[in-house]
């Protein structure tokens, strides 16, 4: 049976390096509370978190409900960057603000820039 093009598995080859800038990111649950800071400049869009164990990272704006500070998530969330070298592939489960939410071949998972990988077209 051909696979819808909604539920259509992503992949893409790694076109330029990337090397995971933060280590020991925010992980957080939905409808857990955050202090949000500054947007970014270079990635609109994206919202400086801390949740309550001290942990931060960039969260999409659109994954938290803001009041003022503060946030609530509005789905799990693990801010993790994935370091990747030219011609890997890897399957993207989502794409947010120019970043893709990707898996690579031995299953680590995290953010890398879009503008680092182009799309392989399916067969």
């Amino acid at each position: 049976m051909p696979r819808r093009k909604d539920s259509a598995i992503r992949k893409v080859r790694v076109v330029a390096a990337h090397v995971a800038t933060y280590t020991d990111t925010l992980r957080a649950k939905r409808g857990e509370l955050v202090t949000c800071g500054r947007r970014d400049d270079e990635w609109p869009g994206w919202v400086w978190c801390t949740n309550a164990k001290g942990k931060s990272g960039w969260v999409p704006e659109a994954y938290l409900r803001i009041k003022g500070t503060r946030a609530a998530l509005l789905r799990d969330y693990d801010a993790s960057e994935l370091s990747v070298s030219p011609d890997e592939i890897l399957t993207v489960e989502t794409e947010e603000s120019g970043w893709l939410l990707c898996v690579n071949a031995i299953g680590q998972r995290g953010w890398i820039p879009a503008r680092n990988a182009v799309e392989i077209i399916a067969e």
